[in-house]
């Protein structure tokens, strides 16, 4: 299947032209708009939070009335670049439709009736429910989540104060399955050296509508530079539309198509060989299973031709090491996800990109660069810690299976608190303390979530906006824009080492806290004061530069600060200059004037494990990646997917005014062919149901979708919470996935099947 670019800017056009300018008035819980914003007039280094990127900027106060906002030119990968969310920030801040003072629930749960109340009633009101909880049900009885990032150690410090190993982040709604087939096979992720990348196979990862601003300019430079990009998707997105090749794969067949081209490289001795022997086990096991996985088996079971796929692994292996195998977040979300993101590892491996310039590198943090270096060129932050913290022995809730060891270390399987509310197995949940995480848009099947929220005794969030499930909550914590507080340093560390550090630019708005303060506070209210020992955000700073003033200065100065230069471990000119600059290291050089020997994994072997044989001892038949063609729709349905777009972040900034203006609907991608046989037509309302739910949208009629798939952008069609046209208009997603997980790492399968038909 293909589409020309013309086609595509054509449906997208009219996708545009039907979203009009929405207007907004401010809700029950609005005060009025600020007369003056009071702040720094300087530009001041901070880092952004309108996506989980985190990317750095400067910004000031202008004139007391609004803020400019751009990149940090002191991070060159940056410079002064940022993107529409991270240009918004300002809409956030002065937003009537803010949560300003904390708030106390009135009515029935999601009815919208508030009263304000003061920090010290909430806190106390607060901790004597929790304690009486915990009198009654014991400490991990009560479920604790938050958006991943900076803040989310200050939420889960409280909770291993209060007795609960049940702390959660947004990973398996995200980022866990690839998170987890690194730590599976290396014992630690790897990042893309974009820029220098020469041939790139992508499986869904939209670099430019999921926008992480220095990364997509880094795409960008590979492609002017002529590297070849080849997209698999069920849609013609952004990325697709800007590759030189798109394949409209079929929703999960994403697998057999990597393994296919696996088996092209190892039966045609396309691979790197020597790579595969030095730092891989398992080859002779994943080369059994490849033996039968031809090109034509895998074209029955994604629509791609088997001479395309055999063509595209001669070519990529043409152009080895200097290639990538995309490793993304995620792409059509089903049950093979890990295997899925375990094979992208793989063929990466097969292609010896791994510290090769434009291929895949791990993060050269202080540590590991001064011993390389034989000298200390970057400072090591110290970690903030607590002597004397309860010790926890209660399994977590999501502890079901061995398996899932990796995810209970990396985020947790938030949908497993739908379970134990309901079964209150393997022990009962009676409460959710949330932290800037809205589980009824990213999590699936919002029916049971809803049926989860109204049995608890307490929901407590804490956030920036009423959120469709912060109007859930009994108690409403209003937290600190990213622009109005400090947080601890960050490492930023990439190729060389890096820190970052998030500053306060404007005076918090209203009655407003950060919410490392927050929890802080509250873990006093509820007795557990001599677990909070630090005074202040700039405590825990100085305490992690090790008391260095000058770093402290400079970090604050610049907001961005790197060490050193670029290093990949088996590039030989990387090595070199490497070299030349730090002297004392060519005693670590190996035989190939490389610091091949250098290069070490995390994994029980130390090796890339092709085949994982302590994952096969906890899950049996994983030890090396397979297909298994998990259903993800019936006959008579078609498949319903969906994506980011540059605009918003998940179910996040649809709350934010500038950004709902430019986009409030996500219509409901249909093809020609489909659409013709139900009689729809662009701008008609249509149906999309299955068992699940059933969700109103309007139609937008592309020959840039597949004709047995439906696409829309997540994060609209909110039943709850503060209004505005994105929240209130469009498909809502959740109401339409199952409550599904998948193997091992738990994602959360985002597939499903519906019928489509005219509203």
């Amino acid at each position: 299947m293909s589409i020309n670019r013309r086609d595509f800017i054509k449906g997208v056009g009219i996708s545009c032209a039907s979203c009009a300018v929405g207007s907004f008035s401010p809700g029950a819980l609005a005060l009025q708009k600020p007369d003056r914003l009071d702040g720094n007039s300087k530009l001041t280094p901070s880092l952004c939070e309108m996506c989980s990127f985190r990317c750095p900027i400067q910004a000031q106060v202008i004139n007391n009335k609004t803020v400019f906002i751009q990149g940090n030119t002191h991070a060159q990968h940056q410079g002064s670049r940022i993107c529409a969310r991270g240009g918004s920030g300002v809409s956030l801040i002065n937003d009537p439709h803010r949560i300003v003072q904390p708030m106390k629930r009135k009515g029935p749960r999601g009815g919208g009736e508030w009263e304000v109340i003061s920090w010290q009633q909430a806190y106390q009101e607060i901790a004597e429910k929790l304690n009486q909880i915990k009198q009654n049900h014991a400490a991990e009885s009560v479920a604790f989540s938050s958006k991943s990032g900076s803040l989310s150690s200050h939420l889960f410090h409280l909770a291993a104060a209060f007795g609960s190993p049940n702390t959660f982040t947004h990973a398996t709604t995200c980022p866990a399955g690839k998170a987890i087939a690194a730590q599976v096979m290396m014992g630690g992720d790897l990042v893309m050296d974009l820029a220098d990348t020469r041939y790139m196979l992508a499986f869904g990862h939209n670099l430019y509508e999921g926008i992480e601003v220095a990364d997509t300019h880094e795409m960008m430079t590979a492609q002017e530079r002529g590297a070849k990009v080849v997209s698999f998707d069920p849609r013609l997105s952004v990325f697709s539309s800007k590759a030189d090749e798109w394949h409209a794969i079929r929703p999960g067949g994403d697998l057999p198509v990597l393994m296919a081209m696996c088996q092209v490289l190892i039966a045609e001795n396309l691979y790197d060989q020597a790579f595969i022997a030095r730092y891989t086990t398992g080859f002779e096991q994943l080369a059994e299973s490849l033996k039968e996985v031809t090109p034509e088996w895998a074209q029955q079971h994604s629509d791609v031709p088997a001479e395309v796929i055999r063509r595209i692994a001669r070519e990529i292996a043409a152009q080895a090491p200097h290639v990538i195998v995309n490793p993304g977040h995620r792409a059509t979300y089903n049950k093979e996800e890990l295997d899925m993101r375990r094979m992208i590892f793989v063929m990466n491996a097969l292609l010896g990109s791994i510290e090769r310039k434009g291929g895949l590198y791990q993060k050269k943090n202080a540590e590991k660069y001064n011993k390389l270096a034989g000298e200390a060129v970057a400072p090591v932050l110290a970690k903030p810690g607590v002597k004397g913290m309860p010790e926890i022995t209660t399994k977590r809730i999501d502890a079901i299976a061995p398996a899932f060891k990796y995810i209970n270390k990396g985020g947790g399987i938030v949908q497993s608190i739908i379970d134990a509310v309901e079964t209150e197995k393997p022990y009962p949940v009676k409460a959710w303390i949330m932290s800037r995480h809205n589980p009824l848009q990213t999590v699936s099947c919002r029916p049971e979530l809803v049926k989860t929220l109204e049995k608890l005794d307490l929901v407590v969030s804490c956030d920036v906006y009423l959120s469709e499930s912060a109007a859930y909550a009994d108690y409403l914590l209003p937290e600190s824009t990213y622009l109005e507080r400090d947080e601890e340093i960050s490492d930023v560390s990439g190729l060389n080492p890096a820190y970052a550090v998030r500053q306060q630019v404007v005076k918090p708005i209203g009655n407003t806290k950060p919410s490392w303060m927050i929890w802080q506070e509250l873990g006093a209210e509820l007795g557990l004061s001599q677990y909070f020992p630090w005074k202040d955000m700039a405590t825990r700073q100085l305490f992690q530069v090790n008391g260095n003033e000058d770093f402290y200065r400079q970090i604050h100065q610049k907001g961005y600060l790197e060490y050193g230069i670029p290093l990949l471990l088996r590039e030989p000119d990387s090595v070199s200059e490497f070299v030349r600059t730090y002297p004392a290291s060519a005693s670590r050089l190996s035989d190939d004037g490389t610091f091949a020997q250098e290069l070490k994994f995390k994994s029980p072997s130390g090796l890339i494990e092709l085949y994982s044989e302590s994952l096969e001892g906890m899950a049996s038949g994983y030890g090396v990646p397979r297909y298994r063609n998990f259903p993800l729709k019936k006959d008579n349905q078609l498949y319903f997917i969906q994506g980011k777009v540059a605009v918003h972040t998940n179910g996040a900034t649809q709350y934010v005014p500038l950004l709902s203006e430019l986009m409030w609907d996500n219509p409901v991608w249909i093809h020609p062919q489909t659409a013709k046989d139900r009689g729809i037509k662009t701008g008609d309302f249509v149906w999309l149901e299955n068992e699940i739910g059933k969700e109103k949208g309007r139609a937008l009629v592309t020959p840039a979708i597949r004709p047995d798939t439906l696409f829309v952008y997540m994060g609209f069609g909110a039943k709850t919470g503060a209004k505005t046209e994105a929240t209130t208009h469009g498909i809502h997603c959740g109401n339409l996935l199952p409550h599904e997980i998948s193997p091992v790492c738990g994602t959360d399968v985002h597939t499903s099947g519906v019928q489509l038909s005219r509203g």
